[in-house]
């Protein structure tokens, strides 16, 4: 079996996997009642996920990501500090709901480290330094999120937003998947029967993405009826995100003098939202359903759209445009 053939297969084919799973899970949903127990299940396919993620990293390159200081400058103030500030904006326009609000802040508020990477590649963006920098833009993430919360949402965030969730998600979903990644990955420097199983694994970063937003599907969709006019609230909001922040991503790369793959691979950093890392926080929160995780693959369903867009984009758009003179 040709490994890297078929991991650049699915990776070529990765939006119409990822729609097809979709389909799938919401065709389920219309013939099996009350799938929202898959919510059990969404946990473990995640660490799943970020541990095939997480081995596509070399451990030799991932000082790379940190040598280019201007790349991780630039990715580091665009998904910290204009995106915050445009959500933030963003917000104003939402009804006076605290949840509602903490809902598309979770999600906003959060770059994507999974199939942002595979995406990007799609779109032409130097995929291989953004996928170096995941490991840092989840530990960012998920020490700057309570800190926005508390700042947008002030005394509002401390009564909905519990720190445990938070400690756990860095335990069973950057710690363990990334510690064991680095095992395999100095076992397969060392047996050929490492480095065998490492090829497997390798090819399933869209596979175990495909799975996740099957999973994940399954146990919302029951609820979305139940938060219908909060969706209706929410889209706008997400459509005009998905507008605004790859022109942020390109302005921030312009800014800090990045190559023409940098620029690409930072407004898709900014624009790729971590959804589906971010759900098992919003379940935590009390009195979360059916809210929360509707407006949350909400996102999702938007972006996904967007995706396929940006990257015909930037596989358009004229050089001249973005490269630095």
């Amino acid at each position: 079996m040709n490994f890297s053939k078929t991991k650049e297969l699915l990776e070529n084919q990765q939006i119409i996997i990822y729609f097809i799973a979709i389909s799938i899970s919401i065709l389920i949903t219309f013939f099996i009642p009350n799938t929202s127990y898959f919510e059990t299940a969404i946990n473990p396919t995640l660490a799943l996920m970020l541990f095939v993620t997480f081995l596509q990293v070399p451990i030799s390159e991932l000082t790379s990501a940190f040598k280019n200081i201007k790349f991780i400058f630039a990715l580091l103030f665009s998904n910290f500090i204009i995106i915050p500030i445009i959500v933030f904006g963003l917000i104003q326009f939402l009804p006076d709901n605290p949840l509602l609000k903490l809902g598309v802040l979770f999600v906003l508020l959060t770059p994507c480290i999974d199939y942002v990477v595979t995406f990007s590649h799609l779109g032409k963006a130097n995929a291989k330094l953004l996928l170096s920098s995941t490991p840092i833009l989840l530990i960012v993430q998920m020490a700057l999120l309570p800190i926005y919360l508390n700042i947008f949402l002030g005394k509002e965030a401390s009564l909905l937003v519990e720190i445990s969730p938070f400690v756990e998600a860095f335990i069973f979903l950057i710690l363990i998947p990334f510690s064991l990644a680095t095992i395999f990955q100095i076992w397969s420097k060392k047996s050929n029967l490492g480095e065998k199983i490492v090829d497997v694994f390798n090819i399933l970063p869209v596979p175990s993405t495909a799975l996740v937003l099957f999973i994940v599907i399954l146990a919302v969709v029951p609820r979305l009826s139940l938060a219908i006019n909060d969706i209706l609230y929410v889209i706008p909001i997400y459509v005009l995100f998905a507008i605004l922040a790859p022109m942020v991503g390109l302005s921030v790369g312009k800014l800090f003098q990045l190559k023409k793959e940098e620029k690409i691979s930072v407004a898709f950093s900014s624009s790729t939202r971590n959804s589906l890392v971010i759900l098992p926080l919003a379940l935590a929160v009390p009195n979360a359903l059916p809210l929360l995780p509707a407006v949350i693959v909400t996102q999702t369903f938007i972006e996904l759209i967007a995706e396929i867009i940006y990257i015909r984009i930037f596989t358009k758009l004229d050089k001249k445009a973005i490269s630095t003179k």
